[in-house]
């Protein structure tokens, strides 16, 4: 039988709860709808560092941000080598391989094991050389400015259809003596909110839900304010009110819309050339966006908002027999990569010396990669698991660790997540079975509980980075009390230097 293709299929800041079949009654997703139908959804997937290059780097070697070490968005840490990528090892084993729309890599250009990229850059010098076709973003709202505001360029010449688009002409074009892996990266719905606006007008006068808030974040007076921090940075939302806000979510979902009736375009020409049935298709999201719950928004800290994002495989031609199953076992962004090799044929064997134990062990997966050709056997270290094994096993759970910008630290197990900011030292303890929107903090009700967790962070931080970690407990900087603590950055790009974070 020939290899399968592969196809990865990213949107930038989607959050867990935005796609109608997995419970969002408010929104049009059609397209991932059939996906969830026809594949297998994790409905508890994370991103251990849940902000843009950290959660792409962590996708490019199936490592989490705390073991590869960027764990921001910092051009100075690069922990990438070409021939032990994702892509660069399936290259090496004769696979086609095609980035397009937004990497987020450093150097830019870097292609990383990928035979080719085109870049969010790509298509604003293809708009300047067509200016008939519109200025798209000329509406001079930032990259992090999460006031609505819409789109200055039509449907058809927007970047959200050039990804599509472009991804179309691969698939027509491509060298069809090998299999392909194409990751397929849509830029939205990071802000700006800037939706055309025929999917605007879907949204403008729906009555959506309005933002969540808990017993610890209803008084900004007295909330953790050093969980705030990444929303003081980067946007407004905490001085907004609740009609704003819901304008905001508007936009927000409008963006998701416009990006799921564009894979329609992508999926019917896979089924009209027939590669649905020979093409993994795998869809989640870099991190996700708090949308107003708590008074945030954008990501950064481990609230479910931000760091709970979708998570969906569907296998070939859909006749798997997990075919559309809903996983409740814990998923992050570092099973990606063992996933598509392992879809691939390649050797991919779990790493036995870290296990699952009882709730009082600290716990991880990761896997070998076993990567033969050339000089014999290179073995490649990873963290992540193939998730098809995570589907099909027992009930076992796993535990998640998450470090963002060594400011904001987290731990799952057992249903509980315990949050931890540098800033001040702060904490927050939810449980999620009976909490899904983290609206109790339980520090104070169940103190064993986040003692507990707590020193398991501890000793999984001082494993990595001993520097964090002095007389037993977390470092602490100062503390976040209020918006004037701190730099504010909305995001300022133009469209004229071009860089590969236009969105």
């Amino acid at each position: 039988m020939d290899k399968p293709n592969i196809l990865l299929i990213t949107t930038d800041q989607q959050r867990f709860d935005t796609i109608h079949a997995l419970g969002n009654a408010h929104i049009y997703t059609p397209h991932l709808n059939w996906l969830v139908d026809e594949g297998i959804t994790f409905e508890r997937c994370y991103s251990d560092s849940p902000v843009c290059m950290a959660a792409r780097a962590t996708i490019m070697t199936g490592r989490h941000g705390y073991n590869h070490g960027l764990t921001t968005n910092s051009a100075s840490v690069r922990p990438m080598a070409p021939d032990s990528t994702l892509p660069g090892i399936l290259t090496r084993h004769g696979y086609q391989t095609r980035a397009q729309g937004k990497m987020h890599f450093e150097p830019i250009r870097a292609n990383y094991g990928f035979e080719h990229m085109e870049l969010p850059m790509d298509y604003y010098r293809y708009m300047a050389e067509n200016p008939g076709y519109g200025v798209p973003k000329g509406h001079g709202v930032g990259e992090n400015e999460i006031e609505p505001v819409i789109s200055t360029v039509d449907e058809t010449k927007s970047a959200t259809h050039w990804v599509v688009k472009r991804s179309i002409d691969f698939m027509e074009t491509r060298d069809d003596t090998r299999p392909f892996f194409l990751w397929t990266s849509f830029a939205k719905p990071h802000p700006p909110f800037d939706p055309c606006y025929n999917y605007w007008t879907l949204y403008q006068n729906m009555r959506l839900p309005p933002p969540v808030y808990g017993d610890w974040s209803e008084d900004m007076a007295n909330a953790p304010l050093g969980f705030y921090q990444p929303t003081f940075v980067l946007n407004n939302a905490y001085r907004m009110s609740e009609e704003q806000l819901l304008n905001v979510k508007r936009a927000y979902y409008a963006c998701i819309t416009q990006i799921d009736y564009s894979l329609g375009l992508l999926f019917a020409r896979m089924r009209e050339t027939g590669l649905l049935q020979n093409t993994w298709i795998i869809f989640t999201s870099d991190h996700g966006d708090l949308m107003g719950d708590h008074h945030m928004c954008a990501k950064s800290v481990f609230l479910e908002g931000s760091a709970h994002i979708p998570m969906i495989v569907r296998p070939p031609d859909g006749s798997h027999p997990l075919r559309g199953r809903r996983c409740d076992k814990l998923a992050t962004l570092a099973d990606v990569a063992p996933t598509v090799l392992a879809a691939a044929g390649l050797d991919v064997e779990t790493k036995p010396d870290i296990f699952i134990g009882d709730e009082n062990e600290r716990a991880n997966t990761g896997v070998y990669v076993n990567v033969y050709g050339g000089g014999g056997v290179d073995t490649i270290e990873m963290d992540g698991e193939n998730l098809l094994k995570i589907a099909s096993a027992d009930d076992r759970d796993r535990v998640f660790y998450g470090n963002c910008g060594e400011a904001f630290f987290a731990v799952m197990q057992g249903g509980y997540k315990y949050n931890w900011t540098s800033h001040g030292g702060e904490e927050l303890l939810f449980y999620l079975p009976d909490d899904p929107m983290e609206q109790r903090n339980l520090t104070k009700s169940n103190p064993e509980i986040a003692a507990r967790m707590k020193k398991m962070l501890v000793e999984q931080v001082g494993g990595y980075n001993p520097d964090l970690v002095k007389d037993g407990e977390l470092v602490v900087k100062d503390a976040v009390m209020g918006p004037g603590d701190v730099s504010k950055w909305p995001g300022f790009h133009s469209t004229v230097a071009l860089s590969d974070v236009l969105h």
